[in-house]
């Protein structure tokens, strides 16, 4: 608990934090690679380029601050950014570095009015925090059965087109063995020794279903324009991963896990690539025999951008109670409405929910993932379709992990 002398400093941080926050954690990343480059091998480097890094950390600052005393609201945050940091290999050695870098931005940043007892107080807060994700970490590692930062040689067994932008890969143990099992929704990190001699970890759905001796990810080429830099790690998978190649990954990760035994009905809401993790999910409840309803719908730009089409219809053929509802943005002249999709436009969930054979589902449980203007959206539609907002869960990679608690 903090301290009733660092608590006026902590609170009146706030609106601070408001205004300075992204100028705060720019000048703390920048600091703390010119320090140790060596860390550039463990954080994304494309979100360091696009800015989506610095404004995570600076939205997770200030909900920190924020809600300091609502351990309710931040216990869900803490939870993703846990599974984040085991994923990544992170280790109670690097809180110093960080806690020493962030201390140091907040100083330089604020000047003068980083006084003594504000510097003093964000020290004590942020070792209450490291403290709880540390040892958070050391039981997901333990519960995991791997050591900080371990990977596991994995060989493509099988690669697969899965739309224009978007391929499979089918991983089997290189050794021979088995891969641990995993919920679906998780991901894994995949390493990766790009040309310039970088090295850096990627994290992917897994989008296969769970009970089989192998893992299957999904990755979208992502091939940048004028304002977003290529994928690096997306693009380098594209081309030299093929069948018989080796990688190393992590072991599976990740807390956006739906339960599969509920009673509720299922309702899985995908934009894009983030069908990545509702097909595990459907191919898993279908493997399993489910009998849950299941709402399956899914918004892609066209048929060319439409991934795991096959997967869908294999679930379609053993889950009767299955309905799937195909979103397509902008249909072009080879896409068939009826056969390939349902809707032409947005994904239009208060319209789907009014329907009186689909009403049912308003009762369910919902789980949104895909990009963030189509998860706050789709969020808000439910919202104001009637379903409770402790009904919907997303999994998200970015600063809208925090729209919550701003």
């Amino acid at each position: 608990m903090l301290s009733a002398a660092s608590r006026p400093y902590i609170d009146a941080s706030v609106p601070v934090l408001r205004e300075h926050g992204l100028a705060i954690t720019t000048h703390f990343y920048r600091e703390m690679f010119s320090d140790r480059p060596e860390l550039t091998q463990m954080f994304n480097m494309g979100n360091q380029a696009n800015g989506s890094q610095q404004q995570s950390l600076a939205s997770a600052v200030f909900a920190y601050a924020a809600n300091i005393d609502n351990g309710a609201a931040l216990a869900p945050v803490v939870d993703r950014i846990v599974h984040k940091h085991a994923a990544v290999g992170l280790t109670p050695s690097h809180y110093p570095i960080v806690g020493r870098h962030l201390l140091g931005a907040i100083k330089a940043v604020l000047g003068d009015a980083a006084t003594p007892p504000l510097l003093a107080a964000w020290d004590e807060a942020y070792w209450l925090l490291a403290g709880e994700l540390i040892a958070a970490e050391a039981r997901l590692y333990q519960r995991s059965g791997v050591a900080a930062g371990e990977l596991t040689a994995v060989r493509v067994m099988r690669r697969e087109a899965q739309g224009e932008q978007v391929v499979s890969l089918t991983l089997a143990a290189a050794d021979g063995g088995p891969l641990r099992d995993f919920r679906p929704g998780q991901y894994i990190s995949v390493e990766a020794h790009l040309d310039d001699g970088t090295r850096q970890l990627r994290q992917y759905s897994l989008s296969g279903e769970t009970g089989l001796p192998t893992w299957r990810i999904s990755v979208k080429r992502e091939d940048g324009d004028q304002s977003t830099p290529a994928g690096a790690v997306s693009n380098w998978l594209h081309a030299n991963e093929q069948d018989g190649t080796e990688l190393k990954v992590s072991a599976p990760f990740g807390d956006f896990t739906p339960a599969l035994d509920g009673r509720r009905p299922l309702v899985l809401l995908s934009g894009g690539i983030g069908i990545t993790p509702m097909i595990s999910v459907l191919r898993t409840l279908a493997a399993q025999g489910s009998q849950r309803p299941i709402l399956f719908a899914h918004a892609a730009r066209g048929g060319r951008h439409h991934a795991h089409r096959a997967d869908l219809q294999w679930a379609r053929e053993r889950l009767p109670q299955l309905v799937t509802h195909i979103s397509y943005e902008a249909p072009e002249a080879g896409d068939a409405i009826g056969r390939d999709y349902d809707h032409a436009g947005t994904m239009p969930m208060a319209e789907l929910l009014a329907r009186p054979e689909l009403q049912r589902f308003i009762d369910g449980r919902f789980y949104l993932c895909g990009p963030l203007g189509f998860m706050q959206a789709q969020r808000h539609a439910l919202v104001s379709a009637g379903v409770p907002v402790a009904h919907i869960d997303r999994e998200v990679f970015g600063p809208d992990l925090l729209d919550d608690l701003l």
